[in-house]
């Protein structure tokens, strides 16, 4: 072929353009699977077995959505190409009026679809409930009863987690540690904020608020270690609010234990007060003892010395009030001001991080509130405006 044959050109003409168009793409491939290097896939590959079943919901919800997305789709594509202009299919001459059959189609497909994912809704709502002690080990495996869960109370601060084992008398802040194939139960609240509370790989979220208890059933099936993190904004820490939870078995856990209670360390009302000042990037802390009934008083606002707690003060106000002589007396009342507490003064903004053990302090008696529903006269309404309606009406 000579080199002067105009199809010799034509050809040159025609590849040149598909191949830049290659090139480009294999340039710009990389580029667009950058951001999918971020992902992780951890909500569909879980550890636990709530986690597995919310994997499975959301499977199962996708498919039956896409039984009609698909068809669709696909239909758009074929009717676009069987009566395209140069298609040689016979027109289709619809009766605009009415067709029974596609009505049908219309309206008994997604009705089915919707009935179908109702069904799951309604079943997954009541069987998934963080409320709910789960009843299951795994698929194949039940929770025996004789098996007591494990109990963690959980506190959101600014920018960290507390972790009390109430049972074990221990503490941490940001880690975490179960056993596997032991049931686990989270109280959790918070000391600020509202904050998410949430370990993908065991179990959806739930919210932290401050003054409110919320609850969270759970179960580790695999050894691991995960990642666990706040799933609501709160602050200029929110990044940094993150820690890790650790499933080993029951040698590990014994083993985890036995190496929190060397620390000496003690979580007493007055380390309380200080850690929960705002701070980011906290390592990981151990505590080998914990003040009693301290996350009942976290709970209830109540752990710096004069505070009253909030069940007391609402179980004062639900008995009429604590009388006009409350008026004057309100500094217990304030639970969002800062307080002395004894010589010793939060951490100051900008210090971040650094928690000691504060000297010189006494955490202040727990009181049950049956007791602190006994009110001496003086004791304030929660208002702190001389005990509630019923007190102002005898004023």
């Amino acid at each position: 072929m000579s080199c002067h044959d105009p199809n010799h050109y034509a050809g040159i003409m025609t590849a040149r353009p598909f191949a830049r168009t290659r090139a480009i793409l294999r340039r710009l491939t990389p580029l667009m699977l950058l951001p999918l290097g971020a992902c992780n896939w951890v909500v569909m590959s879980p550890a636990g077995d709530v986690a597995v079943q919310q994997r499975d919901l959301i499977l199962i919800s996708t498919v039956l959505m896409l039984l009609i997305i698909v068809p669709v789709m696909a239909m758009t594509v074929w009717f676009a190409w069987r009566y395209r202009e140069k298609a040689q299919a016979k027109d289709y001459d619809a009766d605009w009026d009415h067709s029974t059959s596609l009505e049908l189609l219309i309206w008994s497909a997604p009705l089915l679809i919707i009935i179908a994912l109702g069904a799951v809704t309604w079943t997954s709502t009541h069987l998934l409930d963080p409320y709910r002690p789960i009843a299951r080990i795994d698929h194949a495996r039940k929770v025996d009863p004789a098996v007591k869960p494990l109990q963690v109370e959980v506190v959101a601060m600014d920018w960290k987690w507390l972790f009390i084992y109430p049972d074990l008398g221990i503490a941490t802040v940001n880690e975490l540690a179960a056993p596997v194939d032991q049931p686990i139960a989270f109280k959790i609240t918070s000391s600020t904020i509202m904050n998410s509370f949430f370990v993908p790989a065991i179990a959806g979220q739930i919210y932290a608020m401050p003054g409110m208890q919320t609850s969270l059933h759970a179960v580790a099936n695999r050894p691991g270690t995960f990642d666990g993190f706040s799933a609501n904004y709160s602050g200029a820490g929110f990044s940094n609010m993150r820690f890790k939870f650790h499933a080993m078995d029951k040698s590990g856990f014994d083993q985890w234990v036995a190496r929190v209670k060397a620390s000496g360390a003690t979580l007493d009302r007055a380390t309380y007060v200080k850690l929960e000042q705002p701070s980011e990037k906290v390592k990981p802390l151990y505590f080998a003892g914990v003040a009693p009934k301290l996350f009942h008083a976290a709970l209830n606002m109540c752990v710096q010395p004069g505070k009253k707690c909030m069940d007391a003060v609402m179980m004062t106000d639900m008995r009429g009030g604590a009388g006009k002589e409350s008026a004057r007396d309100v500094a217990g009342l304030r639970h969002d001001g800062t307080i002395d507490v004894g010589g010793f003064h939060p951490v100051e903004p900008g210090k971040k991080g650094e928690i000691a053990q504060p000297a010189g302090m006494t955490p202040a008696a727990d009181r049950t509130p049956a007791e602190q529903g006994k009110q001496a006269p003086g004791q304030q309404d929660h208002d702190g405006h001389g005990g509630g309606h019923e007190g102002h009406e005898g004023m």
